[in-house]
């Protein structure tokens, strides 16, 4: 496992998306939220969450036209990490107000989606 593997914020992701069966994004009609990265520069982060209230609180100021839409797991593991990866993109996991939280690679959140059942 990557080094967000006892992070509590990464396990509580992991765990509420595997129960749920979905992950949320923030949408603005065909627009997804992209973000650049506090950690890596030139890297693009993809935040999403593991349950709607959570992503709501972001839907404000400059991101009051996103609204939070459901990413069933299946796709999510299937199509989208792939294609992230593929890209270089990274995924913030349920970032709090303040956009603090872990940046991982999609590698890292497709072992951990397959491995906690």
């Amino acid at each position: 496992m990557g080094e967000y593997s006892h992070d509590p914020v990464f396990q509580n992701f992991i765990a509420e998306a595997k129960t749920h069966g979905v992950v949320w994004t923030l949408a603005n009609g065909e627009d997804l939220l992209v973000v650049e990265s506090v950690d890596f520069e030139d890297t693009d982060v993809m935040p999403f969450w593991s349950n709607q209230q959570a992503a709501l609180v972001h839907c404000s100021d400059e991101w009051s036209d996103y609204k939070p839409e459901a990413i069933p797991l299946d796709v999510f593991c299937e199509g989208w990490l792939q294609e992230m990866y593929d890209d270089g993109v990274l995924i913030g996991t349920n970032w709090d107000e303040s956009l603090n939280g872990p940046e991982v690679e999609p590698r890292e959140i497709l072992e951990a989606l397959a491995l906690v059942q």
